[in-house]
């Protein structure tokens, strides 16, 4: 008979040992018997560690100090700590029982020798003394090696083992490891190349080059993860590292800036963070600090169009800092809106507005107007989904520009301040109806900005937004989830990316900015591959392609494009105070035209999809259908 099935590793008995705590009348037996083995070896101190201890009988006075140490301990509730979590105050307890039961001996001893009775309790002060010191070692020790002993077991059984890439604020990290009942990790060892680390210790851990950690290496030493301590790395320096370790097969994990420290020389453990995407993009995170924002929103009524949206509640929230005489958020999304009411409540923010309305109505969105007179607009309610608005040029139409047209004629009606137009870099030489559709709007407001300058409107054009509703990396994060594969319609195509603050900044310093009739666009770096994107996820989930999880090309979808622009042809740039932020030199407009389609537009009730579309390629030169059933029209 096989006795496999018998078998328990000795790690689950470790298991067991490491979450159970000692017993109450456990700690309290272990503790008289110290203080007794206290007591035999203060006897053998006093007598020169000789067993003739002269006319003093040990055995009563035995039972006298086990019943004098017990009632000390009762009196104290020293027994009643969790042992593996000893700490300042434990130690506080068990000096007082110590002196107590000192004390209680000591008068017993006292009374004895006083009234002549009881001899054989009768025994050396000096014993006493001893007695005490060594009982307050041995209770301490005993309690020290204890929570040591939990430690190491924990450590064993729940430990990953890791190496940090980076000696000098790695050491910081090691530290907060190693001071850290809690952490995960049992470091290997420290990589860096730089020759003042090379080849020395750190906490008794060598220092590596990083040529040393193969595959090999990591195999040998079981190593999972890697936590990159370079707080001052640039994106590019983080993104060669991470990529090494990635290939590797490990996780990984970074610390935050170092300004996020605790005085800049300590870390809190709970501050390592598993490597965010967004980090991996190959570009610097854009910057601004404009404080003519402040100026500019506070005391002001700021309404925000689509303000549930991704783009729109972020918006919301920076908007809030500047402390707006009254911020109204305007969305058709009613449970999105009801969240960031709930969450603008959780923050205690005041002076806003949640308005659940449709920007199609001229109606009711004239009434709020009238209302409220806003001073500011942002208007990000939009259609944004290619594909979904290549099958629905009637809605697209309906929402990106009638319903832009209706809102930016309220501004001029209503002598709104500045008008600032959330875009995209679809709008540039489209080839999908969103993106045509989005430009025909930046053309109208670029038109009333000619005929009525009272109002400025400013607009805005930026890439992919990461972590917005509907994003690639929201389709990637799930499709891993699901367990794969990643979906991408082509292994070429590219894509910019900001993130969500960054988007929203953009908008907010372009509203400062602005004179009017600008097209603002941000530097956003190097486009990023999607495909290389979705490996590097695959990677940063602990997964690896293609052996765990694989990716689907699928080919590209109507109105898609390999890359994006944010410039149109024979388009330039011009330089702002700001070195990522320009100006767009945009091609003349033809104004009267421009009118002169929206009215046609606005019968769109009565046109086919085929018409519409049409109306947009004749309105917008540029548009060209790309992998889409309009393409026909582009024939004519």
């Amino acid at each position: 008979m096989s006795l496999k099935k018998y078998y328990i590793p000795l790690s689950n008995y470790l298991k067991v040992l490491a979450n159970k705590s000692s017993p109450r009348w456990g700690v309290l037996l272990i503790d008289i018997f110290l203080v007794l083995n206290a007591f035999l070896l203060a006897y053998l101190i006093r007598f020169n560690f000789g067993f003739h201890f002269g006319n003093f009988d040990l055995i009563p006075q035995f039972f006298l100090v086990g019943f004098l140490a017990l009632i000390s301990f009762l009196i104290t509730g020293s027994y009643k700590g969790i042992v593996r979590h000893t700490g300042l105050n434990d130690a506080i307890s068990v000096t007082k029982s110590a002196v107590i039961f000192t004390f209680l001996l000591f008068l017993i001893v006292f009374l004895v020798r006083k009234i002549d009775m009881f001899p054989f309790w009768n025994m050396p002060l000096s014993v006493i003394g001893i007695t005490f010191f060594v009982s307050i070692f041995l209770l301490l020790a005993s309690r020290i090696i204890y929570k040591s002993f939990h430690q190491k077991i924990l450590h064993h059984v729940k430990s990953k083992k890791i190496i940090i890439h980076g000696a000098h604020s790695g050491k910081a990290v090691f530290d907060a490891i190693l001071a850290s009942h809690d952490a995960p990790y049992d470091v290997v060892a420290l990589v860096d190349d730089r020759t003042q680390f090379l080849h020395k210790h750190i906490n008794g851990k060598p220092v590596l080059s990083s040529k040393t950690i193969t595959e090999e290496f990591l195999t040998k030493h079981g190593i999972e993860e890697v936590i990159i301590s370079k707080p001052e790395a640039k994106s590019l320096e983080l993104l060669n590292i991470a990529n090494q370790y990635l290939d590797l097969g490990l996780k990984v994990k970074t610390v935050p800036f170092i300004n996020q420290w605790i005085d800049r020389e300590q870390i809190n453990i709970s501050q390592i963070k598993e490597l965010n995407i967004e980090e991996l993009l190959n570009r610097n995170p854009i910057k601004i600090d404009n404080p003519v924002i402040q100026k500019d929103i506070q005391d002001k009524v700021v309404m925000i169009t689509g303000a549930a949206g991704s783009i729109g509640s972020e918006i919301a929230n920076q908007v809030m800092h500047f402390n707006p005489k009254l911020l109204i958020l305007i969305d058709q999304a009613e449970s999105a809106l009801y969240d960031l009411q709930q969450a603008f409540i959780s923050k205690s923010y005041r002076n806003f507005l949640p308005i659940v309305a449709d920007i199609r109505d001229a109606h009711i969105m004239r009434e709020y107007f009238e209302r409220f007179r806003p001073q500011i607009i942002y208007h990000a309610a939009a259609y944004k989904h290619v594909p979904l608005m290549e099958e629905n040029p009637y809605e697209a139409v309906k929402v990106n520009v009638l319903g832009s047209q209706i809102v930016m004629d309220l501004a001029v009606a209503y002598g709104v301040e500045k008008f600032v137009m959330v875009s995209t870099d679809k709008a540039v030489n489209p080839t999908n109806v969103m993106g045509a559709t989005k430009r025909a709007a930046e053309m109208y407001a670029t038109c009333l900005q000619k005929k009525y300058p009272g109002t400025k409107f400013i607009i805005t054009r930026f890439g992919n937004v990461l972590g917005s509703n509907g994003s690639v990396i929201q389709l990637f994060k799930k499709q891993l989830k699901q367990g794969g594969p990643l979906t991408v319609t082509h292994k070429e195509i590219t894509r910019f990316f900001m993130t969500i603050p960054e988007a929203c900044h953009l908008v907010l310093e372009a509203g400062t900015m602005g004179n009017g009739g600008e097209i603002f666009v941000f530097d956003m770096g190097k486009p990023v591959k999607i495909f290389d994107l979705a490996v590097k996820m695959i990677q940063l989930s602990g997964y690896k392609y293609p052996e765990e999880i694989e990716i689907k090309i699928t080919g590209l979808r109507p109105g898609e494009k390999l890359y994006e622009e944010v410039l149109g042809q024979n388009e330039g740039d011009l330089p702002t105070h700001h070195e990522k932020l320009k100006i767009a030199q945009i091609n003349s407009v033809d104004c009267q035209a421009i009118f002169s389609f929206f009215n046609t537009l606005k019968d769109y009730k009565k046109m086919t999809n085929f018409e519409i579309v049409k109306i947009l390629k004749t309105m917008i030169p540029e548009f060209v259908s790309n992998n889409s059933v309009y393409q026909e029209l582009d024939a004519d």
